[in-house]
C-alpha cells in the first residue's frame, strides 16, 4: 500500500481566491511551492462564484458572508459538517492558521483535540485598522483575543522584525519566526520601464510620475497621497499622479485628484510595467504587516517614500533606497517626494540601491523557510 507523504498541511485562511490581495497571492505561492516539494495541502477558505484569481491546490470552500461595508471581502462563518469531513479524511500532520476568525478558532480546537501541531502566520495588522473605522475602543479586547489565539500555536510566522516587536509589546512572544515576503524579479524589474506606457497614459518625457499602487481603501493613506500630489502641483512642479488599483475609496481619490491617471486593477506584466514606468513610489500606509507593493516597486528600480511603520520600515533603507516618513506627516511626505522630484540623479541612485536591496528577497528562499519550519516541528514530534 502506498504511504502518504510525510507532510499534509491543512491551511485555514480568510482570503485565498475571492480577492487578489497580498494575503491571497502570498498563500497561493506558498501552496504551489509546497506541492512542488511533494507535500499535500488542503486549503479551507471562503470563495465566490467568480473568483478573482485561479487558486493553487485543493480548496474546501468555507461558509461565509460579505463583510459589512466592504463586500469585496468575505467573513467565514465557521467550518461546516462537509468541511470537517474533508478535514478528517485529509488527516493533516500540521494545521496552519492564517486568519484568527471563527473558522480559525474551530480549526484550532479540532487540532488540539487530536494532538496535531498548530502554526499560524500573521498577515493582517488588525489593530491598526481600528482607528480608520472609529473602533479604537475595541483594541484591548482584540489584543486579548489574539494573545489567547496565538498562545496555542507552536510557531507564529511574522513578516518583519518590526511586526514581531509589535506582537511582543502586546504579550505575544513565544514561537515567533521570521517569514518575509518575496518578489519575482523576473516579472518586477527596471527593464519593464516603457515609453509607450507613459505616452499611452498622457505622460510627457519630463513629467515625474509619482505612483500609488495598492487596493484603493482609505487605510492605505490615499488622503495623504492626494495631499502631497496636490501640493507639489500647486507649486508648479511637473508631477503627475498614477493610481493603480481599485476599491471602495476610488471615488474619493478621483474627486481629490481629477487630473490623475487611473489605470484600474493591473496584474502580471502590465502591473510590472506600471511600477517601472513611474519615477517615485509613494505609499503612506501605516497598516501593513509587510508591504508587498513596496518591495515590488523597489525591484522595479523605483525609489520609495513610505510611512515609517511596520512593514515598510523593514524594507526601505532610509536615505539610501528611499525615505521613511513619520506616519500621517503630510509636510514630511511632501518634502521627501519634492527632493526626489527635483533631483533626477537622486532618483537614479536610490532606484539602483532599491533594486539591489529587493534582490535579497527571492521567493524560493522565502518559501523554503516555511517548509523548514514545518520540518522542525514534525521532527520534534517524531
Amino acid at each position: 500500500m502506498q504511504t502518504r507523504p510525510r507532510k499534509r498541511i491543512a491551511l485555514f485562511t480568510g482570503a485565498y481566491n475571492h480577492i487578489a490581495d497580498g494575503v491571497s497571492l502570498t498563500l497561493n505561492r506558498l501552496v504551489a511551492y509546497l506541492l512542488e516539494q511533494g507535500a499535500e495541502v488542503l486549503v479551507f477558505a471562503p470563495s465566490i462564484d467568480v473568483p478573482a484569481i485561479e487558486h493553487a491546490g485543493r480548496l474546501e470552500v468555507l461558509p461565509s458572508i460579505a463583510m459589512p461595508g466592504r463586500p469585496e471581502y468575505r467573513i467565514s462563518t465557521g467550518v461546516s459538517a462537509e468541511n470537517q469531513s474533508a478535514l478528517e479524511a485529509f488527516d493533516p500532520t500540521i494545521v496552519h492558521l492564517a486568519t484568527p476568525d471563527v473558522a480559525g478558532v474551530q480549526a484550532l480546537a479540532w487540532a488540539q483535540s487530536r494532538g496535531r501541531p498548530i502554526v499560524a502566520s500573521y498577515h493582517t495588522h488588525f489593530s491598526s485598522y481600528l482607528g480608520f473605522y472609529r473602533m479604537r475602543r475595541l483594541e484591548q479586547v482584540m489584543w486579548a483575543f489574539l494573545r489567547w489565539f496565538y498562545r496555542h500555536c507552536e510557531h507564529i510566522y511574522v513578516p518583519t522584525p518590526s511586526m514581531a516587536e509589535v506582537l511582543v509589546s502586546h504579550g505575544i512572544e513565544d514561537g515567533l519566526e521570521l517569514w518575509p515576503r518575496g518578489v519575482d524579479a523576473s516579472v518586477f524589474n527596471p527593464e519593464r520601464r516603457s515609453t509607450a506606457f507613459r505616452q499611452r497614459h498622457g505622460f510627457q518625457e519630463d513629467d515625474v510620475v509619482v505612483s500609488f499602487i495598492s487596493r484603493l481603501v482609505i487605510e492605505k493613506g490615499l488622503d495623504i497621497y492626494a495631499d502631497v500630489l496636490a501640493q507639489l502641483q500647486q507649486e508648479g512642479r511637473r508631477v503627475r499622479a498614477l493610481v493603480v488599483g481599485d476599491g471602495p475609496a476610488c471615488a474619493l481619490i478621483r474627486d481629490r485628484l481629477p487630473m490623475a491617471v487611473f489605470a484600474g486593477h493591473l496584474s502580471g506584466e502590465e502591473l510590472a510595467t506600471a511600477y517601472a514606468s513611474s519615477d517615485v513610489f509613494l505609499f503612506p500606509s501605516e497598516t501593513e504587516t509587510f508591504g508587498n507593493v513596496t518591495l515590488e516597486a523597489m525591484a522595479s528600480g523605483v525609489p520609495t517614500v513610505c510611512a515609517d511603520a511596520t512593514g515598510s520600515n523593514s524594507l526601505v533603507v532610509d536615505g539610501r533606497t528611499g525615505f521613511l516618513v513619520p506616519a500621517r506627516d503630510v509636510a514630511a511626505f511632501t518634502d521627501c517626494v519634492r527632493s526626489l522630484v527635483d533631483d533626477p540623479d537622486l532618483r537614479a541612485r536610490m532606484g539602483k540601491e532599491a533594486l539591489a536591496e529587493a534582490l535579497t528577497y527571492t521567493w524560493p528562499i522565502i518559501l523554503g523557510r516555511i517548509d523548514r519550519y514545518y520540518d522542525s516541528i514534525l521532527e520534534g514530534r517524531s
